[in-house]
């Protein structure tokens, strides 16, 4: 099997994305820690165990091994106990999968600090817990001879890669968490450990009860019968595979995922230059006139969200 003896942890595994992310990477041999706080899409509410409690059961009905841990991945000291968690109860931890969120939309003048820091808190201060210890570990292990050939996989989104109304604090954390993968795919290349990100285009809380225009866009009911291109099953198999010792060489990388289609994403990237035939600064007025001219062709004409739609998945 792809993941046969490998241990790994799904943060927000609870349901949609990272539950059927937990339940591939199961069928697929991984021995897999359930992180997920069960609370609402806000980050509101009481804790509960349940959600990630009934991923655990239905790995164990099909014959694999699993745990739950309700850890928070945003406080620090937390987020290690998730990773002890993995080594404590299975020996070991070779994947982490960033996957933990909570929206609290809002147009940015009308957005309260307390919107802006808990959104960060999950998204971005949560990746960077997991992805510190476990590079820690890994870093460690790997200076003892023990190479675990480390997968670090986090959870982008158009809103961040394409940008997104209402979504300031969310769409910042999710180009933040694909520059984290590269950098880290960067940092961690000589341990073994491999960093990719992936950007879901499914149905989730987040994306119909959190988000309606999305939800919009993603149409009615499924018939039986018909493929469900917006189903969060369909983000589970490249992230099983990303966790894979076969994607050894994939690093760094960011991917697009939906339906039936798999987009390997370009970010910045130079789309022309404008330099002075001077050998001198430019004068802002002339330099200018240069600017929107070049600017008129459409070398830097935005894609949206609704353009990935358009395409069919």
């Amino acid at each position: 099997m792809l993941l046969e003896g490998k241990v790994a942890i799904v943060t927000g595994s609870g349901r949609g994305i990272g539950r059927e992310e937990a339940l591939l990477m199961a069928k697929h041999g991984a021995k897999v820690v359930v992180n997920d706080l069960g609370a609402h899409f806000d980050g509101t509410g009481a804790p509960t165990a349940s959600p990630a409690q009934e991923v655990v059961s239905e790995i164990k009905k099909m014959g694999g091994e699993a745990i739950a841990n309700g850890e928070s991945v945003s406080d620090f000291k937390a987020a290690k106990r998730i990773l002890e968690c993995a080594i404590d109860t299975f020996g070991k931890c070779n994947i982490v999968v960033n996957n933990a969120g909570i929206l609290r939309d809002r147009m940015i003048f009308n957005m309260g600090e307390e919107d802006w820091d808990a959104v960060v808190a999950v998204h971005l201060k949560g990746t960077f817990n997991m992805c510190r210890h476990a590079s820690e570990y890994w870093r460690e292990e790997h200076k003892k001879g023990n190479v675990l050939n480390g997968r670090i996989i986090n959870t982008s989104s158009d809103a961040g890669l394409l940008g997104n109304v209402g979504q300031s604090n969310y769409g910042a954390c999710k180009a933040a968490v694909a520059a984290m993968a590269i950098i880290i795919g960067q940092e961690m290349k000589k341990y073994g450990v491999t960093a990719n990100a992936i950007a879901p285009v499914a149905r989730t809380r987040l994306t119909v009860d959190a988000t309606p225009s999305t939800a919009a866009l993603m149409g009615g009911e499924v018939k039986p019968g018909q493929f469900d291109v917006f189903s969060p099953a369909n983000i589970a198999p490249i992230v099983a595979w990303l966790a894979s010792d076969d994607a050894a060489g994939v690093n760094g990388q960011v991917f697009r995922v939906g339906g039936r289609s798999v987009w390997p994403m370009k970010g910045w990237h130079s789309a022309t230059r404008i330099k002075n035939p001077k050998e001198a600064a430019w004068d802002p007025v002339e330099l200018g006139k240069v600017v929107k001219s070049e600017l008129a062709k459409g070398i830097t004409a935005p894609e949206g969200m609704a353009d990935v739609f358009s395409g069919g998945l």
